[in-house]
């Protein structure tokens, strides 16, 4: 409502003036003091709806051809584009705000469905009851530093990984214990039986990280569907992971891999990572490389085997890994901002 006289001049106004016709002042002037308060307290809050109400009411009462007027219906108009944007991106903004559980369903449908084919197995590993046992004990430990979301992940993470060994084990018809969890260190098989021939000892090595591989991409096509980061942190880690058992030493995958190239394949494989390093700028691909140039210069090169030399290559091709280089680091800094689930 338009007071009668103007506060500053007590000039007697018009029922619709804004601006007194005497001094100039704003004839709202306290009114829209309150009103630009309000919609300042409405955005800290978050309230993008009730800051544009307050902003609304505010340009009503300003001159048309005012400065104050144009600031006002710019922040009107930034506040309706933020309010707008759900509907014209099809929710992707609103889907953002929502808890990452809440966006992550359609992502555990997803990979369901992906690993329907092998699921039936990865199921049976569950039945063992020292897989189980010691795979809820590591959980526990991991729940306990890192947060349950990434902790279960890094738990079925390396599951996945151990079964794929399990997998070609049975295939090959060798006789194994399951999979056993030990915290700290992350899982084994124990073959209870001598594997002599080093063809078959490279396919159950790479068998690991070959599923362990699919593992990782499952993840990262559920965060690129979902959008939840929790699914990105998943995969940055079973990737690191993954890359990490690749290293061409001691009883590590990647060493039962190299038994069997020859020593031209050795160093067709020293080439493949040095080409995904400088692609991926992956600071591990330096010590897996590194490992590898020393192993090249030994003389126990194998028979050959353009097969594992190529399945030796997958996990460190610069297209699968180049979007899943983040370190440990990285990862934590990820969860932090994402659930605020570390300690």
């Amino acid at each position: 409502m338009t007071p009668a006289h103007c506060a500053s001049c007590r000039t007697e106004l018009s029922p619709d003036a804004l601006v007194c016709p005497a001094c100039a002042a704003l004839v709202h002037s306290e009114q829209l003091k309150h009103l630009a308060a309000d919609a300042e307290a409405a955005t800290s809050a978050g309230d993008a709806a009730g800051a544009r109400k307050h902003w609304a009411a505010a340009v009503a009462l300003l001159p048309a051809d005012s400065q104050q007027h144009a600031a006002v219906r710019e922040r009107l108009a930034a506040l309706t584009q933020s309010l707008d944007a759900p509907a014209a991106d099809g929710g992707t903004a609103g889907t953002a705000q929502r808890p990452w559980w809440r966006r992550g369903w359609p992502g555990f449908a997803t990979a369901a469905l992906l690993l329907a084919s092998k699921l039936k197995f990865l199921l049976l590993g569950l039945t063992k009851a020292s897989t189980f046992v010691s795979m809820f004990a590591f959980f526990g430990v991991y729940w306990s530093i890192y947060g349950w979301p990434l902790a279960l992940g890094l738990v079925f993470s390396i599951y996945i990984h151990e079964m794929g060994h399990v997998a070609m084990l049975n295939q090959c018809g060798i006789a194994a214990s399951a999979p056993m969890f030990i915290p700290g260190i992350g899982a084994l098989v124990q073959l209870k039986q001598r594997v002599d021939d080093p063809l078959t000892d490279a396919k159950i090595g790479l068998a690991g990280p070959v599923w362990g591989l699919g593992a990782a991409l499952v993840a990262l096509a559920v965060y690129e569907l979902s959008h939840a980061k929790i699914w990105f942190a998943i995969a940055q880690l079973t990737a690191f992971l993954n890359l990490f058992n690749l290293t061409p030493i001691w009883q590590l995958d990647g060493s039962r891999g190299l038994h069997v190239l020859a020593r031209w394949e050795r160093w067709a494989l020293v080439a493949a990572i040095a080409v995904a390093l400088l692609l991926t700028e992956q600071r591990l691909l330096f010590v897996v490389g590194a490992v590898a140039v020393w192993r090249s210069f030994q003389r126990d090169a194998g028979p050959g085997d353009t097969r594992t030399l190529a399945t030796s290559n997958l996990p460190v091709n610069p297209r699968s890994w180049s979007s899943l280089r983040l370190e440990a680091f990285a990862v934590r800094r990820a969860m932090n901002r994402e659930l605020g689930c570390w300690p």
